[in-house]
């Protein structure tokens, strides 16, 4: 076999996942096994997430591949950079590794340094495909855009890689390539239902200034319609899921589009319950009246804070009481809504956390999550907190989430702070018990005296 492409992360060594076991496939690479596929470029998928390391490693010795491209992202660099180690050894063939994903962008140094021989920057289709070409025929590799590698110990960057401009041009994910039995039943024995992933668009406008663009950039670049909802039938008539889960950034950007994905979806009966994420402002009566004829049952609205000040600061452009109002009408049309909260931004203030809280007391998210921010490198929030970085632990065996920065009080602070929000807002729901309620509220009151004393 001349091409692997594989991932490293193992669900049975996540716990954190074994709680929640909502896993999807790596759906980048099954768009990347596609493309070489259509290119007459045999290939197979290793997908991780049901096997151990030791699976993995016996898999790539018995095949013996002569390329193993890795994705890479911030969750999994510790296990790929393991992974890359093992690989570099007689026993494997000595393959030609090839990092790809959101995490390479910015740390190419860092990961060719630990033993990468290439990293793919950006859209990966095309820059897999003619790499392949040139280690296998033994070219010049300084031809292939948008990849960087050592030479004599320097680190080589070609031109970057035009992205695709007509979405259309892609073949779908190969999917055959992995155990999607596996994870439907997975989806069915905790959930009741189980749920596939479908891509839309590629790229995000929008400036937010904790997000990283490192892959798809900041643009915005869509499959058409009828193709979307074409993949839904299909998905449909083959594996038969409950539910699809959009993984676009922002699905109701193009109200055109939307419009045209409506009619796309009836017209071909291709109907499946769904969930998106959008913004606040890309959603009014008329979309959200589309979005539930053609099957979608929840919608992630992004708001990150309560406060107007906090969304401010993180270059939202938006008006937290306009995303309060969108929330309510997305619950009153009966489709579900969930948020997502950020605490510990820089400057985030107490009385910032209290407003958080009496936005999500108002406008009652069927659900929410909530985390304490962090830095991706390559982000403005990374450029800016750079200088004020307190905690900047070993790059190998760490990540970007433990990486700690000056915060108006100490990150301690803000994980109480989290307990403390969840806990005030169950207690405002009026369908919990008074028990369930005064468990809420006792463990609130401990929470703010936790925050008190790791100011």
């Amino acid at each position: 076999m001349s091409i692997l492409l594989t991932h490293a992360y193992y669900l049975s060594d996540d716990p954190k996942e074994q709680k929640i076991m909502k896993p999807y496939p790596p759906l980048g690479l099954l768009y990347v096994s596609a493309y070489l596929w259509s290119k007459n470029v045999a290939n197979e998928v290793f997908d991780s997430t049901f096997y151990s390391k030791e699976d993995q490693l016996q898999f790539i010795k018995e095949k013996q591949p002569k390329i193993i491209c890795i994705y890479t992202n911030l969750m999994t660099k510790i296990e790929v950079i393991q992974l890359m180690k093992k690989l570099r050894t007689s026993e494997f063939g000595f393959p030609k590794t090839v990092l790809g994903g959101p995490d390479v962008t910015y740390n190419i140094e860092n990961y060719l340094n630990s033993g990468a021989d290439f990293i793919a920057i950006g859209e990966g289709e095309e820059t897999t495909f003619e790499l392949h070409q040139a280690i296998i025929n033994q070219e010049d590799y300084s031809k292939v855009n948008g990849i960087a590698f050592l030479e004599n110990g320097m680190v080589i960057q070609t031109p970057a890689r035009t992205k695709f401009r007509e979405l259309d041009e892609l073949p779908l994910p190969n999917r055959d390539a992995i155990p999607n039995e596996k994870y439907l039943e997975t989806w069915k024995r905790n959930h009741g239902e189980s749920s596939m992933t479908i891509s839309t668009q590629r790229g995000c406008p929008y400036t937010c200034k904790w997000c990283s663009t490192a892959v798809y950039g900041q643009s915005y670049r869509r499959r058409p319609a009828s193709l979307v909802a074409a993949e839904m039938k299909m998905l449909k008539d083959k594996y038969n899921p409950d539910a699809i889960w959009f993984v676009d950034d922002v699905f109701t950007i193009s109200h055109k589009w939307l419009t045209a994905f409506h009619e796309e979806v009836v017209k071909q009966n291709a109907q499946i319950r769904f969930e998106c994420i959008t913004r606040a402002e890309r959603l009014n009566d008329e979309i959200l009246r589309l979005l539930k004829e053609a099957g979608c049952f929840r919608i992630w609205i992004g708001a990150e804070s309560g406060s107007q000040d906090i969304i401010d600061a993180m270059d939202r452009r938006v008006d937290v009481n306009h995303v309060k109002k969108i929330i309510q009408d997305t619950n009153a049309i009966g489709i579900e809504t969930g948020t997502f909260i950020m605490l510990g931004y820089p400057g985030e203030t107490e009385k910032n956390i209290h407003e958080t809280i009496q936005y999500l007391k108002e406008a009652k998210p069927t659900h929410y999550t909530i985390t304490v921010a962090y830095p991706i490198k390559g982000t403005s929030l990374f450029n800016e907190i750079e200088d004020v970085i307190t905690v900047r632990p070993n790059w190998e065996t760490s990540t970007d989430r433990e990486i700690d920065f000056k915060r108006t009080y100490s990150k301690k602070y803000y994980k109480y702070a989290v307990s403390k929000v969840v806990n005030e807002v169950e207690f405002s729901r009026r369908n919990k018990s008074l028990f369930q309620r005064l468990q809420h509220k006792t463990k609130s009151i401990l929470a703010s005296g936790l925050m008190k004393i790791s100011k």
